[in-house]
């Protein structure tokens, strides 16, 4: 059996203005969430064969803003496997941001050292009836 807590799973995407909720193009921080609900179906999905349930975060941290045209990357893994309970912690960066100020407006650049932009750590749950693999 190959070891749940070495595999990660990476969700790389453009924040759209449609992603923009609050003036200034901020986007809300309730995205990273939601990214965090994908990685974690994903993470479910690899060890299980069931895209489970997310019952609940233990922590969750706002660091950083994120706009309309940043690109965000967002991680999870495994850290721990109950019966049917997996431990899991998660991060958003930002890798890509536009460059403001410019005549430009296309103007982007990738940021030499990403920005952890949310923090998280929660609980998710596959039912034994529900998990496939055989661990």
């Amino acid at each position: 059996m190959t070891d749940p807590t070495t595999y990660e799973s990476i969700i790389r995407l453009r924040m759209g203005s449609h992603d923009a909720h609050y003036a200034g193009d901020l986007v809300d921080g309730a995205k990273c969430l939601q990214l965090f609900g994908d990685v974690a179906t994903e993470l479910l999905i690899w060890l299980d064969g069931d895209e489970g349930l997310f019952v609940a975060y233990d922590k969750v941290e706002f660091l950083a803003p994120v706009y309309a045209g940043d690109y965000v990357e967002a991680r999870g893994r495994i850290v721990k496997v109950g019966n049917t309970s997996r431990r899991m912690e998660f991060e958003v960066r930002k890798v890509i941001q536009p460059v403001k100020g410019t005549p430009h407006v296309s103007a982007a650049e990738v940021l030499a050292e990403p920005i952890v932009v949310c923090r998280a750590s929660g609980t998710c749950v596959t039912p034994k009836e529900k998990q496939r693999f055989v661990r």
